[in-house]
């Protein structure tokens, strides 16, 4: 076996995904940064940096998919709460339907 290949590729996947992921996560839930990235640890094994994250919230952000509000806390600094817009769940919809193709795909291949 190829490890390196294996640790690139699985990257990759990870890179590719992730926009999917979070955009799941935000579904039903609006989400400040850190309980985002706990919430991808409680459903995956993927390991998520804030240094990944921001920037793909600022990405997606700039796509219209996510917007985000400054939510005052009782006590502590107040909190950036993400969630979908209407775009971004149409594009959820979008994307969830190309993985079901895909996930298919690659399961008849696979075989």
């Amino acid at each position: 076996m190829n490890d390196e290949f294996i640790h690139k590729w699985k990257s990759q996947v990870k890179k590719g995904t992730l926009a999917f992921i979070i955009l799941n996560v935000l579904k039903d839930n609006k989400f400040y940064g850190y309980e985002l990235i706990e919430e991808v640890r409680k459903f995956t094994s993927i390991e998520i940096a804030e240094g990944t994250l921001y920037p793909l919230m600022n990405r997606l952000k700039k796509e219209e998919l996510v917007v985000s509000e400054w939510v005052e806390q009782n006590s502590g600094i107040p909190r950036k709460y993400y969630s979908l817009t209407t775009i971004g769940e149409e594009t959820l919809i979008e994307m969830t339907s190309y993985w079901s193709e895909l996930e298919k795909a690659i399961n008849k291949i696979s075989k």
